[in-house]
């Protein structure tokens, strides 16, 4: 048999009492955890590997790059010849947003080239399992002949098995190619039985005007060739890529080494969707990351019967979202390792303060001086950074929110570039103190990702004005050197505060400077808490996460009143799709966030820098200009 039917014999069901115990372990600190998002995905990792004990996650990006021969339809903002630029970017200048992740989730990063239109030799470190100098034009035939397609997919396997061999646990693939994303249309057309409009999306932002033509070339490449949906092989033959090919290859021998591959953007899901049509139980081993900008990503992934986690409105495919979800994996792995030990928290692992016994006098003075004298945004540093974000060597607005997130930080800290590495603390209300098991994983969570954890427990009994004063002091004291907090409750009063507070579609029912007398009675305290804390924490230039619907809601009231703490406030919900997970493990999950946008800010080099060729397309035309560094 050949390496690519023998490895798809060796694929095994993935193993299901690997991952019991870690469930009721989980279960046992955070009830219903193992059903929401990141319980599933830290159980499917287990189940992949077989691992019943948790192991720290080793992790390894695979960018493969490789040129295709539709680039010369003009279908993409780039020319061809960013393909080599982008590569010799990733192992020379490494300004890539590949290098950014891979630091940013401490992933070592192996660059491969299989198949670039150009001589490589002279870029240190670069793998060479070159197939061809690019594939074929697909608009006019075949884009590789069928040897080549298997021979794409076989050296996937073996780059694979060498890093399997090594001890890595957890792929994430990413990819290089001008025009890559035509390609991948024209897979997800074809195995999700899509329309070339449906499938086909604007990749590296281009203009209208090109994608219509994109759209027609989908087309043509789809008639022309006829691929067989019956065929994963015939299907990467004709209108696929060698780059595809080797990621359905490294997810195939992933797979039969007991290895995970979290999936990143859309071209990593048309791979996947090639290993799928090969080899159907290789979806045991996939775990989804993120829902990207492109048109087919979504049919897609539930093809592949995966729902994503983010929806950060990423569009590159450099193992970004992948990155940021193997980050909450490893959380995930971190908690269980904790619950495994079983050993109470140190000391100084979590700090406690209580609420004073007597209620102390607060003012309308007190309330106007938080509510009305918000700092205004440093506009001057929010426009430079922009000025670098959008000169960075990526397709323009390519990375989303991250982009947004990286320039409200430069304005609230008054910094065009701030530190990766600010100061950033967890802060939970509540009336009692954490279960011991939820206290143990909690501050292992908050520990790893150096996110200190402060409890601040409320006495019943106690006026609203109390409860506000005790937020405001509390929350005043951690932000006074602290960029970021994460701010949540250690009780579960999400349905009943909705249902008291918020209209059947979510809308808020009350006008904000009503809504207080609204709450029911028993909540009043912690509700007003929330509040104090929220205008505090804006008022000392800090970016607020709240950790869980109930916060977000009070927060959605809270900029109402104080109409100039919006911009600190970071509504999570929008972008981070876990369920209900409890708040802490959800404030820590929204932090890694937003140290995924500094790390681009920080990491990232321009195309000045890099030397890599700017768009000649879409909005990238006008705004990327070759050797404009940007700020």
């Amino acid at each position: 048999m050949s390496l690519l039917e023998t490895t798809i014999a060796s694929i095994q069901p993935a193993n299901e009492p690997a991952a019991a115990e870690a469930a009721t372990l989980l279960d046992t600190a955070f009830p219903g955890l193992p059903a929401d998002a990141l319980g599933a995905l830290l159980l499917r990792y287990l189940r992949a590997t077989g691992k019943s004990a948790p192991e720290a996650l080793r992790r390894c990006t695979i960018l493969c790059c490789a040129d295709h021969g539709v680039a010369a339809e003009g279908v993409s903002a780039y020319p061809p010849e960013t393909t080599v630029q982008m590569t010799a970017n990733y192992l020379l200048s490494q300004g890539a947003a590949a290098n950014a992740f891979a630091a940013y989730a401490a992933s070592d990063l192996l660059v491969v080239d299989l198949g670039i239109a150009a001589d490589t030799g002279g870029i240190p470190g670069l793998v060479d399992y070159k197939i061809a100098r690019g594939t074929k034009n697909m608009a006019q035939g075949p884009a590789m002949t069928r040897d080549e397609a298997r021979r794409a997919v076989e050296t996937g396997i073996k780059i694979a098995a060498a890093i399997a061999a090594q001890g890595y646990t957890c792929f994430l693939p990413g990819e290089m190619g001008i025009a890559n994303t035509t390609a991948s249309a024209c897979i997800a057309a074809t195995l999700c039985d899509l329309t070339p409009e449906q499938a086909t999306g604007r990749g590296t932002n281009i203009s209208d005007e090109r994608l219509r033509k994109k759209v027609s070339i989908v087309a043509r490449a789809l008639a022309v060739n006829a691929p067989d949906a019956r065929d994963g092989l015939d299907v990467l033959a004709k209108v696929g890529g060698f780059e595809l090919g080797a990621i359905a290859g490294i997810m195939l021998g992933a797979a039969a080494h007991h290895a995970v591959t979290i999936l990143d953007g859309f071209n990593s899901s048309a791979a996947a969707l090639i290993a799928q049509a090969l080899a159907p139980s290789v979806t045991d081993y996939l775990l989804p990351s993120h829902q990207g900008g492109e048109r087919a990503h979504g049919a897609a992934l539930r093809k592949l019967g995966l729902t994503p986690h983010l929806f950060l409105d990423l569009r590159l495919g450099e193992a970004c979202g992948s990155s940021i979800t193997s980050r909450f994996l490893g959380l995930a792995l971190t908690m269980l390792a904790a619950l495994h030990e079983g050993h109470a928290p140190a000391e100084d692992d979590i700090s406690l303060e209580v609420m004073p016994a007597q209620a102390p006098k607060v003012t309308d003075k007190t309330f106007n001086f938080y509510l009305r004298t918000m700092p205004e945004l440093d506009k001057s540093a929010m426009a430079v950074c922009q000025g670098r974000l959008d000169h960075l060597a990526k397709p323009l607005y390519s990375l989303g929110h991250l982009e947004s997130i990286a320039a409200e930080l430069a304005g609230i800290s008054c910094e065009e570039r701030p530190d990766k590495d600010i100061g950033q603390a967890l802060l939970l209300f509540g009336t009692q103190g954490l279960p011991d098991a939820e206290s143990i994983a909690l501050a292992a969570a908050s520990h790893d990702i150096c996110m200190p954890l402060t409890l601040g427990r409320l006495r019943e009994g106690l006026p609203p004005t109390a409860g506000f004063d005790f937020g405001r002091v509390t929350a005043e004291d951690i932000t006074f050197d602290t960029l970021l907090l994460g701010l949540g409750l250690t009780g579960d009063i999400e349905d009943e505060l909705t249902a008291a507070l918020c209209t059947e579609d979510g809308g808020l029912r009350y006008a904000p400077e009503e809504f207080l007398a609204h709450v029911p009675e028993h909540l009043r305290l912690t509700v007003s808490a929330l509040v104090g804390a929220i205008v505090a924490a804006a008022h000392n230039s800090s970016l607020i996460l709240p950790a869980d619907a109930a916060t977000d809601l009070v927060a959605r009231y809270t900029e109402l009143l104080a109409k100039d703490a919006r911009p600190y406030i970071l509504h999570t919900g929008d972008l981070l799709a876990l369920g209900r997970t409890r708040p802490g493990v959800t404030a820590c999950a929204s932090a890694l966030i937003v140290r995924a946008a500094l790390s681009v800010l920080c990491d990232m080099k321009t195309f000045a820098e890099t030397k890599v060729a700017p768009a000649n397309d879409g909005p990238g035309k006008e705004r990327q200009k070759a050797g404009t560094a940007g700020a």
